[in-house]
């Protein structure tokens, strides 16, 4: 499987507009370091307490001895569909090989009984794969897959209809599992896997219907991809890839190197609410070139901090994220259950800057600077029509671009104590802004207008929320840095209904 590398970053550097050094953010000299305080809010502290299986097994089910190597993968193959398999106590092992795995006929599940351990003993490849749909895996645990760079270890095929409960997907190489459509990942751990810990990608897509819910998803990539392949944008605790509804509800995600959830290119109709995202080194979220997307009582905190520090240390002013939406909006012409992106009623505390609503003017289909390679809007059918001259004029000038539009924030609550972040009063802004249009040559969104729309013209509105910290506030272009009066103002007329107290902490 090959998957296409995309990235969040700003333009190549030739194209970047030139920033004024004075806007960015300055670290502390000695940041402390992150707290591990247990969350005040409920969380899915799955992985401490993981929930044990069957200790005999069910009537029915086909018995898998621990001791017999590749006992696992040889019932599968001589049982009918629809078996249930429990795996007595103890670790149980594959044959040698690295291609060998277990391939489950439509209909089986897998059922561990307390201590039952599936270990591919970094020699094996994947645990459970081919095109067998509605398989269930519960209480088990996989550990010890080496995976290929974004491939998966459960459910590697992407098959659709499978349930993952109760079960620790850890300390794999690649992603700890796929998704295919229909899927169900409820009440895991999915811990210190290499890449992801789930990456919601199907060959010919999209997923549908995906849920993942209740899960602890905690200390993802651990081999560092970002430092390996700088700008490969495959890093993080969840990857989405062309999902086409998802509800992502009551998760806690935390402490994953890079973004917490990171959807990317081409999704659709989200759901997440009720989730607990701290202590991420990058974004607890990210949104990118995707469209309609609820987000909404979810706790934020300590997000960020990695990476935010790293920016600034390296001299880049610009606003990166928390909460980041790249290219994304509402688009009432595709179906989901808003027309819009709404957040709403979260609590951000913090993290490194608040939410950034970013467009960037070169990036469109057929774009050399579109780093979601050979994708186009999910608007335009016939990609090739994205050029010129046809792209300059209507529907395509519109559509031939993912636009950061109709983005509803409001009831939010915005925290930010600097010494608690360990940074100067730049750590804590909030933006909606472009680039200076430069590139390619047949380019019809050169110069400013798209930093006008995105700032003025398409919908994107602060309203009704509650600010404690030194906020600031940049709209249009990096260059332009408000305070909060400035915001309320002509021409911005952002945060009406909101309050803003501007001593640290709250």
């Amino acid at each position: 499987m090959v998957i296409k590398r995309r990235h969040w970053a700003l333009p190549p550097a030739p194209l970047v507009l030139v920033l004024l050094a004075a806007t960015g953010c300055v670290s502390a000299p000695d940041a402390p370091a992150k707290p591990t305080v247990a969350p005040s809010t409920s969380v899915a502290g799955v992985c401490a307490t993981p929930a044990a299986g069957p200790a005999t097994a069910p009537a029915g089910a086909v018995t898998v001895d621990p001791e017999v190597v590749g006992d696992l993968a040889a019932k599968t193959k001589s049982s009918p569909a629809n078996t249930t398999f429990w795996l007595r106590p103890g670790t149980h092992r594959l044959e040698s090989d690295r291609f060998a795995q277990v391939v489950p006929k439509e209909g089986n599940s897998y059922l561990g009984a307390p201590g039952a351990v599936l270990d591919g003993q970094k020699t094996n490849q994947y645990a459970f794969g081919g095109a067998a749909g509605n398989v269930t895996v519960r209480y088990l645990t996989v550990q010890g897959f080496a995976a290929p760079q974004s491939e998966g270890v459960v459910n590697h095929d992407s098959a659709d209809g499978w349930v993952i409960e109760h079960a620790t997907i850890q300390n794999n190489s690649g992603a700890g599992l796929m998704a295919g459509a229909r899927q169900r990942v409820r009440a895991s751990c999915l811990r210190g896997n290499g890449q992801y810990g789930l990456n919601a990608y199907k060959a010919g897509g999209p997923v549908s219907d995906l849920v993942v819910e209740g899960n602890e998803i905690v200390a993802n990539n651990t081999d560092d991809w970002e430092r390996r392949q700088p700008g490969c944008g495959c890093t993080g605790g969840v990857k989405f890839w062309a999902v086409n509804g998802a509800d992502v509800r009551g998760n806690w995600v935390h402490d994953n190197r890079g973004p917490g959830l990171w959807a990317d290119t081409n999704n659709n109709d989200f759901s997440i609410e009720d989730n607990v995202l701290e202590a991420n080194d990058g974004a607890a979220l990210i949104y990118e070139t995707s469209y309609n997307a609820v987000i909404r009582k979810n706790t934020i905190r300590r997000n960020n901090w990695v990476e935010g520090r790293r920016k600034a240390g390296d001299g880049d002013t610009f606003p990166f994220a928390t909460v980041y939406l790249s290219e994304s909006g509402g688009e009432p012409r595709i179906p989901a259950r808003t027309d819009k992106i709404e957040i709403y009623q979260n609590v951000l505390e913090n993290n490194w800057s608040g939410i950034t609503l970013w467009e960037n003017a070169d990036r469109f289909c057929n774009s050399p600077a579109n780093t979601s390679s050979g994708d186009c809007t999910l608007l335009v059918k016939d990609t090739g029509r994205c050029a010129q001259p046809t792209i300059s004029t209507a529907p395509l000038y519109a559509d031939c671009r993912w636009k950061t539009q109709r983005v509803d924030i409001h009831g939010n609550r915005f925290v930010l104590d600097t010494s608690v972040v360990g940074c100067a009063v730049k750590c804590g802004r909030m933006a909606v802004l472009a680039n200076y249009g430069t590139y390619p040559d047949w380019s019809p969104y050169k110069g400013e207008p798209v930093a006008e729309a995105v700032t003025h013209e398409q919908q994107n509105r602060w309203h009704d929320n509650v600010y404690l910290g030194p906020w600031s506030f940049v709209a249009h272009d990096p260059s332009r840095e408000l305070d909060f009066g400035q915001w309320q103002g002509t021409p911005y007329q952002q945060d009406a209904g909101s309050t803003f107290q501007p001593q640290a902490g709250g």
